[in-house]
């Protein structure tokens, strides 16, 4: 057939080797229709895409568009005409139950009926009682065999009509829609289970009901948040936890909330009956807490399961508070850790199984965070399989004030992931959906939802009654029989089992707990696991102030510095970051002061050569929030990313991330590991929640969250509060992880300003994690490095800099970073080796981060000479011993002040008043600072200028003469700043970014 001409430009012929869709040639179509169907990727994109709009196509009132040039083979009628809409007619509804059969599917665990759409009956689409037995050839269809219409809508009922409906049709892959399609249609969502099988799955019953039944009538009144009328969960793990084996699958982490955990704990990780009742006897007491130790059901646990062919599977059940969903972050940063160790590239031996309640599923933020990051290149873990256990009620809330959706799952659409809506009560189909979902996830790497469609036979917790809030579901529950006891009936009634098997089971389960309790009443089985592994061995939960050595060889450094600079030949660089970068690399070889950018990036290059991998993430890591970092490099024409520290040396053993380096590479050189840094997606709890996850897997792993400005931490408290500040007195989990909070006060308002210190240190007890303020590139240095140093793994909260970045007195000697290690507290250099007199000193002021710097200037410019500066650089633990030191070398009779620019209800003021008073017998110490605000700071910079003024005349006198506008000066641009030192005022404004510059470049005028 000859091609129609284009009405482009001089008539060119388009598409000259076959016909244009709008030839309408129904032959041609039809021909290529088929194609489509059997192989999306054999026809050309566009005519693909015609056939993908189709199917979707609907006039206004949703039915099938029946337009001329409509492809005539979506059907055919074997045996005489038909009219010319019956074909069609046939593949629309067929594509209708595809996508809309799980509207009317038999999902609800009470056996109420749900009414379905009209699209899925034939009458919808003019079919009549004359079209049932007509036959049909459906060549996407169970492999185009003929039917009739009456057995083609038996196949679509009982596929997706059933007690299982599937939502995949929006899925925008053609591939993985036929891949659910023939799934589905093939097995018309059943398993094929074998007698054995069968029975399996009635013992995981059993299991899982004489549990629950067991500690209701034995432990009465206590809280256990039983899995009864979910008891179908405990099949399904089992069931997926055995296919992963099977597919060599090495460890499962798992996340989920308290409804059933004590029952998972047992029945899938192996936590005996003895150590469960043992919690319920409350006859042990934990030796590793004072009363700080958490309830039963938030503890996590880890075991290997043995499965019924002999492989082994290591589950680990991530320690979660109340705090519904944010665990996920965690299990997510666990899991993607162990892949790295495991250098799992493929993301398929180690996988993440969350559990969720229908109504925090939808309504906790954190849910939609981490699915967000799921195919991230930093966050990504091969996908979740995402299990809803569906009480149809969230506390005392139903559906119908829980959401605004259809479904709890709907959240899962955002990401283009599948869903299994099953009936809790067919624990058949439940272990087919937990066969899908392993197979989908191990196939496309993608995140998948089972929507388990139960109830919860108590209220909220045992002691509760139900029946004042929703008393028609409690008369439902109160009359049904349990999925045990209709699926034992069953089974009896086919003869898969007889009555004696049934009591064999009973009696044998029911002697294991009774054998259990007795053991645990007398001889207390202790209920906790070693929270660590062997990789933590040697890293002790005592905090010490005994000082390390963190200092690097010359050596070192100068190598790091050479590849500051560098980039790939043929890369494209930004011209003025080349000559920053170029700037910075020539100022640490020539040995001149050092800013804290260069400082900070030579601490993650030495911990990269001595084999300790580094992880960052932030909203702006690679960069720095105040571009001082530029840990990654982007081709200016390409976009082609490059990470200069990733290229010192050749790269330790292969794997996803970072690792320890190997044997040495060449030159005889020991191999480095790997920095991997990332911006972060505009998130705080679900980032900070995995990166907090991803410490507790290696203590031997620097990983640092970055807040773009400190008051963003806001966003993740939460996670500060239930994890990072409290998990290893509630849990028994050690992190090293590392909090930059960009914290200081220069005119940027309430919500630029503070990373709220008072609230670590509100949080700060029992050495639980540390909190510092410094103020000196080196000391920023030996903090980084000491987080690996030392033998045992702290939280470190660190109040980081931005106007210090670049400001001319906060630099360091190269010979600082060889030698010394951080101080806890310094003195006043002045005093302390600088020439100046203590005993004429008359005040000495107490402070902590750049207020210090201001202090100092001002103290400079009126030459005063009795005013000493002493720096509180670690707030928490406080060394009291070295700051008693130091005090001493002072006059006793000299007054001693704190001074601070955060209100005096924020800061540091209150909890080192305290702390100096109980542990060093101090008088209370007076205070200068703003007063107690509701805000943490002033949006004028006025009047910040005018508070920032007070602060230092109170503390150490007033303006000279002619200069007492308190409008703030330019500060100082560090000399040897890597960064600014010789640009022009034309470049300075090439890397200012609007929302930054009055921070970083205050001498230059936008």
């Amino acid at each position: 057939m000859t091609s129609p001409k284009s009405n482009g430009p001089a008539g060119q012929s388009i598409r000259p080797n076959r016909p244009a869709v709008n030839a309408w040639s129904a032959d041609y179509l039809d021909e290529q229709y088929e194609a489509w169907l059997a192989d999306p990727a054999s026809v050309a994109p566009d005519m693909a895409s015609f056939f993908r709009g189709f199917d979707l196509a609907r006039t206004g009132d949703g039915r099938p568009a029946t337009t001329a040039g409509a492809p005539a083979a979506r059907a055919q009628v074997s045996g005489g005409a038909t009219p010319d809409d019956d074909p069609i007619a046939v593949h629309s509804l067929v594509r209708a139950y595809r996508a809309s059969g799980h509207l009317c599917a038999e999902l609800d665990p009470f056996g109420r009926e749900r009414e379905g759409p009209a699209s899925l009956t034939p009458q919808y689409y003019g079919l009549t009682e004359a079209n049932l037995d007509r036959t049909y050839v459906l060549p996407d269809f169970l492999g185009g065999e003929p039917m009739t219409l009456r057995d083609i809508i038996e196949v679509l009922d009982e596929t997706y009509c059933r007690t299982m409906g599937v939502e995949y049709m929006h899925l925008e892959s053609d591939e993985e829609r036929l891949w659910w399609r023939e799934r589905c249609e093939s097995t018309r969502n059943r398993p094929d289970l074998s007698r054995a099988e069968r029975v399996h799955v009635l013992y995981q019953l059993y299991k899982a009901e004489m549990f629950e039944t067991f500690l209701h009538k034995r432990y009465i009144g206590q809280k256990r948040f039983s899995l009864e009328g979910a008891e179908s969960l405990i099949a399904l793990l089992d069931r997926f936890t055995e296919t992963a084996a099977e597919d060599n699958v090495e460890e499962v982490v798992m996340g989920m909330a308290h409804r059933g955990r004590l029952n998972v704990l047992n029945n899938i990780l192996g936590k005996s009956y003895e150590q469960i009742f043992t919690e319920f006897e409350e006859n042990w007491q934990e030796d590793f807490v004072d009363g700080g130790g958490d309830v039963k059901y938030h503890l996590g646990y880890s075991g290997d399961r043995e499965t019924r062919t002999g492989k082994r599977l290591r589950i680990v059940m991530a320690s979660n508070p109340s705090h519904l969903e944010s665990v996920n972050g965690v299990v997510q940063g666990r899991c993607r850790a162990k892949q790295r160790l495991r250098s799992d590239e493929n993301r398929d031996r180690t996988i993440a199984v969350q559990l969720h309640g229908d109504a925090a599923v939808i309504a906790q933020g954190g849910v939609i965070e981490v699915l967000n990051y799921s195919q991230l290149p930093g966050y990504m873990t091969g996908g979740t399989v995402h299990i809803v256990v569906n009480n149809l009620i969230g506390f005392t809330t139903g559906p119908e004030d829980a959401r605004s959706s259809r479904y709890c799952t709907d959240v899962a659409k955002t990401i283009d992931t599948p869903v299994l809506h099953v009936n809790g009560e067919d624990p058949e189909a439940v272990v087919h959906a937990a066969v899908l979902a392993f197979e989908y996830r191990q196939r496309f790497k993608k995140d998948v939802f089972i929507d388990l469609w139960c109830y919860r036979k108590w209220g909220h917790n045992e002691g509760d009654d139900p029946s004042f809030t929703q008393p028609i579901m409690a008369g439902l529950i109160k009359k049904k029989p349990s999925t045990l006891k209709v699926y034992a009936e069953r089974l009896l009634s086919e003869g898969v089992i007889s009555e004696q098997d049934v009591e064999d089971i009973r009696q044998n389960l029911d002697d294991q707990m009774e054998r259990a309790q007795s053991k645990a009443a007398s001889e207390p089985s202790d209920p906790t696991i070693d929270p660590g592994s062997w990789r933590w061995q040697g890293k002790g939960r005592d905090f010490s102030f005994e000082p390390v050595e963190t200092g690097a060889p010359r050596e070192a450094l100068e190598e790091i510095a050479r590849v500051l600079s560098q980039a790939p030949e043929g890369f494209n660089q930004h011209k003025t970051l080349s000559r920053l970068l170029t700037k910075r690399t020539e100022t640490i070889l020539e040995g001149k002061a050092l800013d804290w950018g260069s400082a900070e990036m030579l601490a993650y290059g030495a911990l990269l050569l001595e084999g300790n991998a580094v992880r960052i993430s932030g909203q702006d890591s690679r960069r720095g929030t105040f571009s001082h970092r530029h840990a990654a490099l982007r081709d200016t024409e390409t976009g082609a990313l490059h990470i200069p520290l990733n290229h010192m040396r050749e790269m330790g053993r292969p794997g996803v991330e970072g690792q320890a380096p190997g044997d040495p590479g060449a030159g005889g050189k020991a191999r480095q590991a790997r920095l991997c840094i990332y911006d972060s997606p505009l998130s705080e709890a679900g980032v900070l929640a995995f990166e907090y996850g991803y410490s507790l897997a290696d203590p031997n792993m620097l990983v640092i969250w970055e807040a773009q400005f400190g008051d963003f931490c806001n966003g993740a408290q939460v996670i500060i509060d239930q994890y990072l500040a409290s998990a290893e007195l509630k849990w028994q989990r050690w992190s090293g992880l590392t909090l930059l909070l960009p914290h200081s006060y220069e005119g940027q308002g309430p919500e630029h300003s503070s990373a709220r210190l008072e609230r670590f240190l509100m949080l700060c007890a029992d050495d639980n994690m540390q909190v510092v303020y410094p103020t000196t590139p080196a000391q920023c240095f030996h903090m980084l490095r000491r987080q690996l140093r030392r033998p045992f793994r702290k939280p470190l909260i660190v109040m980081s800099p931005k106007s210090l970045l670049r400001r001319a007195e906060a630099t360091s000697a190269i010979e600082e970073l060889i030698t010394g290690s951080f101080r806890e507290l310094i003195d006043d250099p002045r005093f302390d080796g600088g020439g100046g007199d203590r005993k004429k000193v008359q005040r000495v002021v107490y402070c902590s981060g750049k207020v210090f710097y201001d202090l100092a200037e001002r103290r400079d410019e009126i030459k005063r000479k009795d005013v000493a500066l002493v720096r509180v650089e670690q707030l928490y633990p406080l060394h009291a011993d070295l700051l008693a030191e130091i005090d001493g070398r002072y006059p006793e009779q000299a007054e001693r002040v704190w001074v601070q620019e955060e209100p005096r209800n924020a800061g540091a003021y209150l909890d080192f008043n305290n702390r100096v008073q109980e542990m060093l017998d101090w008088a209370p110490l007076p205070y200068i600072g703003r007063q107690a605000s509701a805000t943490p700071a002033t949006g004028s910079k006025k009047q910040h200028a005018k508070e920032q003024d007070e602060i230092l005349t109170d503390a150490v006198g007033p303006a000279p003469t002619g200069d007492a506008d308190p409008k703030k000066k330019p500060e100082k641009v560090a000399a040897g700043s890597s960064y600014l030192g010789g640009l022009t005022e034309v470049e300075r404004h090439e890397i200012a970014d609007a929302h930054i510059h009055d921070v970083i470049f205050p001498e230059i005028d936008l």
